[in-house]
């Protein structure tokens, strides 16, 4: 025990020793999650659109106001032709264009089918997506609306229309911010980056600056060793979960509707899995340089893209999918989202629990004895 607790205490006199590891440590997983928390927005609004209104009917001005007033789009500009939306599109000045055809509330009066084109910008497939979306749902609306008007005056006639009113609940996230869907995968995605960057650096600057060797050569045992490396980036990641986890909740206002002793606890095994990663990541590196690259190509970015974080799992190829179940950050995401918006417990995320415990296990063993074997 002594001997673990000396190996210990070395790695934090070396990261007192190198003033530049605080920052990246402590500062660095708070500033990334401030601007990644803000930057992945799926949230679309203000989308730019010019209006060419060949009508200009009070049917028309009122259709076009019906998008300014919903908050979906941003009307920069009035275009007199389709020449000149051919522009505003082509120069990217705008990612939407609404055409009113002539004798459109002509034909709305006189109950005649009217047409209103909407063309949206192709190369921008989030935003062009999401606004036609809304424009189908404002169109809709406003053809509804008209359409009320019309029973209105059929009920005068004494006739009677039935009515089918639907009751729409949102359970979990009722405002839709995509910033509580976000936040959480954040978090976990910025832990398992840290812990298994930071693993792995640690024992690489060992071998490069030889200070292994050395180590190889006392009487500690394998197992202190590796037990006194990794303890104090568990301590570091703690502090970071908590810090992570006070910004979440103070100031990007995300609730935690679930247990916070069974958050803890998952964040522990979760970081069992970086932890282990960081390890085998150092067992097959010889420099820093190439420990990052490592861990960046081979493990940050296929978890980051396949783990649900940002892409739905169901969207992509099914060969794909099954791989995804071979990430634990499939998992840690799935709890962690759980945790945070719908507030489930063990019994419904139980499954996810041990799975992601037992990849922890197993890469953490695997990676101790190649590790053991490495410095055998």
């Amino acid at each position: 025990m002594k001997s673990i607790l000396y190996i210990i205490r070395k790695e934090f006199i070396q990261l007192r020793r190198d003033p530049r590891m605080f920052p990246l440590i402590f500062l660095a997983p708070l500033i990334q999650l401030l601007i990644l928390g803000y930057a992945t927005n799926l949230d679309v609004r203000n989308i730019s659109t010019v209006v060419c209104d060949l009508d200009n009917s009070s049917e028309s001005r009122e259709l076009v106001s019906q998008f300014t007033n919903s908050g979906y789009f941003q009307v920069t500009a009035y275009a007199k032709s389709i020449k000149e939306v051919d522009r505003y599109l082509d120069y990217s000045r705008d990612s939407m264009a609404i055409v009113i055809p002539p004798k459109f509330g002509n034909n709305l009066n006189a109950r005649k089918p009217a047409q209103v084109q909407v063309i949206v910008d192709g190369s921008e497939a989030l935003q062009t997506s999401a606004g036609m979306q809304y424009a189908a749902i404002i169109v809709n609306r406003y053809i509804q609306n008209i359409a009320l008007e019309m029973l209105e005056r059929m009920k005068e006639l004494g006739l009677k229309i039935p009515r089918l009113n639907p009751e729409l609940r949102i359970w979990y996230n009722p405002d839709l911010k995509s910033r509580n869907f976000m936040v959480p995968g954040v978090l976990a995605t910025l832990l398992m980056i840290l812990t298994a960057l930071l693993t792995s650096l640690a024992i690489v600057k060992e071998k490069e600056f030889g200070t292994m060797e050395q180590l190889m050569v006392t009487p500690i045992r394998p197992y202190a060793l590796i037990i006194g490396k990794l303890t104090p980036f568990v301590m570091i990641g703690t502090i970071d979960v908590i810090l992570a986890l006070l910004v979440a909740v103070h100031w990007f206002k995300v609730p935690i509707k679930g247990s916070l002793l069974m958050l803890f606890i998952v964040c522990v095994i979760f970081l069992m899995t970086t932890l282990g990663l960081g390890l085998f990541i150092s067992t097959i590196s010889k420099t820093q340089q190439q420990a990052m690259m490592t861990a960046a190509f081979f493990v940050v970015m296929p978890m980051i893209y396949l783990s649900g974080f940002a892409f739905p799992i169901e969207n992509m190829p099914r060969l794909i999918q099954y791989f995804t179940y071979l990430l634990p950050l499939r998992y840690f995401i799935i709890i962690i989202r759980g945790l945070f918006l719908k507030g489930v417990g063990w019994h419904e995320l139980g499954t996810q629990v041990i799975t992601l415990a037992l990849f922890g296990a197993v890469i953490l063993v695997v990676s101790i004895i190649r590790f053991q074997k490495k410095i055998g």
